[in-house]
């Protein structure tokens, strides 16, 4: 008997159409299902349908069967699952309830019960297992978007499941972190179903490759089998983009001269750090989790002030922020991004970014991939001088990257831009130069 099996499974969101349609799958004990597909093909969706959060957290119109480890999701509540399955969301800040870091991981085990001579031990486990033991002690509030991101892995992976969901947990962490991550997550014996879009690493792992399109299983095979299926009909998911529009630096935009800065009584993150950003040039900026790539893209933007060294700049600069969906105000997308310009111009900058016929839906309603560039069209409408992007491939398909990637190629004449990345694809196809927060010199990509 298989540990969690779907059949015929359609589910449609309160007022929307069918996120899902007609999906049937079985996952067995121990496997690692490698889910693809691009944003709001569904494959968060079915993601809840396993945890059961769809039907009973979302509501919506649920048709077909979801058993996990013998029980029927819709009779089943989510709480009762709680550490046979555990999930790790898009969003750690979403997901985090305390406000330490042993806390919050501690805070899954005493919730099903584990005996509390235990728990200490398993904390320590799984912060080890995802390098972030370095970590104890601190408040969950002092940490960067990748350690926070660790954090919830670590949370997950200590209740042990059985059944083990990950919707796009590599998108915050540096290369190394991802790599260690998802060796130790997809080899310590649970069944893993795990949703990516960065999927060069995540197909090392995978016994067995699910895409999606559309809310249907457009192919479900084993891992070798599925690269040869995507080579031929997605190449996008298996190729490796290239940068060949180089374009060479004008003018300082913004130039940032030995600058330090410390939050609060902590430790320095940056340390006489210099950057300089000419017009005409995408500046990848790079280094490994908590090391203070976001800090320093906050004081080249204006939202921080250095407490040493000087940062000027020249022109108009935008700031998007890791998670820009939690800022979204507005009833529709429109009129989300004409609050940097007028409807005109919005619409034409949700062209620009792939949201072609998007105008009148609901920011809430669009899928994660679908918000970020809704996020990036609120930026980009207002034509600055400076535009600063943390973090703007997390929740895109490889497509998307790609379009993303020449939107920001064709459109760098008329501004600086600055990248904080861990994808190093993305990186490569799009940047002219790649900074790094660590002791090594400046990388020109060519």
């Amino acid at each position: 008997m298989a540990l969690a099996s779907i059949d015929k499974l359609t589910f449609s969101y309160p007022g929307a159409a069918p996120a899902l349609r007609d999906v049937s799958l079985r996952i067995e004990d121990g496997e690692a299902l490698l889910l693809l597909g691009a944003s709001g093909s569904g494959k968060s969706t079915l993601l809840r349908a396993l945890a059961g959060l769809v039907p009973w957290f979302h509501g919506g119109r649920f048709e077909g069967r979801v058993q996990v480890a013998g029980r029927d999701t819709r009779r089943t509540r989510p709480a009762e699952l709680a550490g046979t399955v555990a999930s790790v969301f898009q969003d750690p800040e979403d997901q985090v309830v305390l406000g330490g870091v042993e806390a919050e991981v501690a805070f899954g085990l005493e919730n099903v019960g584990a005996p509390p001579r235990e728990i200490a031990a398993r904390v320590r486990a799984a912060l080890e297992a995802v390098g972030a033991a370095h970590l104890e002690g601190r408040r969950v509030t002092e940490l960067s978007g990748g350690e926070l991101q660790r954090v919830c892995l670590a949370s997950a992976l200590a209740l042990e499941p059985l059944l083990l969901l990950l919707d796009e947990p590599t998108s915050q962490l540096d290369r190394e972190g991802a790599e260690a991550f998802l060796e130790h997550a997809l080899g310590n014996g649970a069944a893993v179903v795990l949703s990516e879009q960065r999927p060069a690493t995540a197909l090392r792992y995978a016994d067995r490759v699910v895409f999606m399109e559309r809310g249907r299983v457009l192919l479900d095979a084993p891992r070798d089998d599925a690269v040869e299926w995507l080579d031929e009909h997605r190449p996008a998911w298996t190729q490796q983009p290239s940068n060949s529009l180089l374009r060479a630096g004008k003018e300082t935009v913004c130039r940032v001269e030995r600058v330090s800065f410390a939050y609060g009584d902590g430790p320095l993150v940056l340390d006489g750090v210099s950057l300089e950003l000419r017009c005409g040039e995408v500046v990848a900026l790079t280094g490994p989790n908590g090391c203070g790539k976001t800090t320093l893209a906050k004081l080249a933007a204006g939202l921080l002030e250095p407490q040493a060294g000087s940062v000027e700049r020249g022109g108009r600069a935008a700031f998007l922020l890791q998670d820009p969906g939690r800022y979204l105000v507005r009833e529709r997308a429109d009129e989300e991004v004409a609050l940097g310009g007028d409807l005109a111009a919005a619409r034409r900058t949700l062209a620009d970014v792939g949201l072609v016929g998007c105008d009148a839906r609901h920011p809430r309603d669009l899928s994660s991939g679908e918000r970020e560039r809704l996020a990036l069209a609120t930026v980009l409408v207002g034509d600055p001088g400076l535009l600063v992007l943390d973090e703007p491939t997390r929740g895109i398909d490889p497509e998307r990257k790609r379009e993303l990637a020449a939107l920001l190629r064709a459109q760098a004449g008329a501004r600086a831009t600055l990248v904080v990345t861990h994808d190093a694809a993305f990186a490569r196809a799009v940047a002219d130069r790649e900074v790094s927060l660590v002791p090594e010199p400046e990388t020109v990509l060519a």
